[in-house]
């Protein structure tokens, strides 16, 4: 069970995408693992081919404990295991040779779930890709088109869901399903029915447990980390001129708003500031190798996840503005991965969208700093010993005492600033 943050003790295993035998790669989803703030797909440490499922669905353990095994692979099947052949007892002179035992089809999880999905059997598909591999495209010409006149196909339920809404007394029927798929929050979406004589089981409050979850890390960060902080206020003229210069070729639908600018600046700031990114251990302060951004998401039930941009100190504008938007779809819709909730070097957290001017938030454990942005709003300010009318916003800095003062802080929101308001920076 992998640790998707500092607040995870434990996790439950939702579904199994892949079972003993499947070929898989690292980087690939392999399993649904439901946390106290959102289910995650949780990814292949290592690549070869899945030998036992140790977890069950439903079944919740902590963290660090082995979810499956995985054995070696040779190309995309599995090696066999060398056992001495047994002496061959002679056939019948008139008995047929046995016909070899055909090969299975050799597929990917995702590859194999799409089947499922569209009810296309695999051993009767003729694999495109390398080594005769099946591939996403040779599954959809596979399966059958439906005419007009046939009905809809019913929406798929992973093993969990139908279980929990047997449980809580949930008519499938009833279940709006997300891409097609019905998932555990989907279920738990929808108000139960109580069954005669049986009253309906308590619908798991996710927002409660998520608050818990996030009181019990903050408690936990106020009482070890002395904390300091510090402000100050940025004018955004010359960030916004290069956005609207910007936007200017991009589709509506691609704009760029000025979180981006400011991640970046945080992010890149962050790059010139290591004492500011990285971790405090038992030993001291650990250095993060990269920025790995944090940012904090607030759920729509209520509660905080912090999905991480990853790279964000090599990302354009453009680039960081689509790589928000697709985290924050995913983190609200529960479809993260658990390498997109780890490791956190620095952390953002922007509440300017809600109108506030200024937030100086309590640090994420075991980082050393978190970064708060605020509106960017219009006020009175003098440039030149003139006054004018500026776009400003405020942006603070709240760090481990333990690992940095006042003056390293102070050095990182300088550069932020020089980030937004140097016109030649790109």
């Amino acid at each position: 069970m992998p640790s998707l943050g500092a607040d995870m003790d434990e996790g439950t295993v939702i579904e199994w995408l892949v079972k003993p035998g499947d070929t898989v790669a690292r980087g690939d989803v392999v399993a649904v693992v439901d946390t106290s703030k959102a289910a995650v797909d949780v990814e292949c440490f290592d690549s070869g081919v899945i030998e036992d499922i140790l977890v069950q669905p439903g079944k919740a353990v902590p963290v660090g404990t082995p979810l499956a095994t995985i054995g070696t692979a040779d190309g995309a099947t599995a090696k066999p295991v060398p056992v001495k052949p047994a002496a061959p007892a002679p056939a019948a002179p008139s008995a047929p040779a046995p016909s070899p035992k055909p090969r299975p089809p050799v597929a990917g999880p995702l590859v194999r779930k799409q089947a499922a999905e569209l009810g296309v059997d695999l051993t009767g598909v003729r694999g495109t890709g390398r080594g005769g591999a099946i591939t996403r495209a040779d599954v959809q010409r596979a399966a059958r088109p439906r005419t007009v006149t046939e009905s809809p196909p019913r929406a798929k339920v992973t093993p969990y869901a139908r279980r929990l809404a047997k449980e809580l007394g949930v008519d499938l029927a009833q279940v709006v399903a997300r891409d097609g798929i019905v998932r555990a929050a989907d279920v738990r979406a929808v108000k139960p029915v109580p069954q005669a004589g049986k009253p309906a089981a308590p619908v798991v409050d996710r927002t409660a447990t998520t608050r818990q979850a996030t009181a019990k890390l903050m408690a936990r960060s106020k009482r070890e980390i002395p904390h300091y902080y510090l402000s100050t206020t940025i004018d955004m003229s010359v960030a916004l001129a290069r956005l609207a210069e910007l936007n200017r070729d991009l589709p509506v639908e691609r704009r760029v708003l000025p979180v981006a600018p400011l991640l970046r600046a945080c992010a890149r700031a962050a790059e010139k500031v290591p004492q500011l990114n990285g971790f405090w251990n038992s030993e001291g302060f650990e250095p993060g190798e990269v920025v790995r951004l944090g940012m904090a998401v607030s759920l729509r039930g209520g509660g905080l996840i912090v999905p991480v941009i990853a790279n964000a100190t090599d990302l354009g504008p453009v680039e960081m503005m689509d790589r928000v938007r697709d985290l924050v779809t995913r983190a609200r819709s529960g479809r993260l991965r658990g390498s997109e909730l780890t490791e956190a070097t620095i952390t953002v957290t922007n509440l300017g969208d809600r109108g506030v001017e200024s937030v100086f938030g309590v640090i994420h454990p075991p980082q050393v700093a978190l970064v708060g942005v605020g509106k960017v709003l219009e006020r009175p300010w003098a440039v030149d010993g003139l006054l004018g009318v500026r776009p400003v916003v405020t942006v603070t800095l709240s760090a481990d005492h333990r690992a940095t003062d006042g003056h390293t802080g102070a050095r990182y929101l300088e550069i932020v600033e020089k980030l937004l308001t140097t016109p030649e920076e790109p």
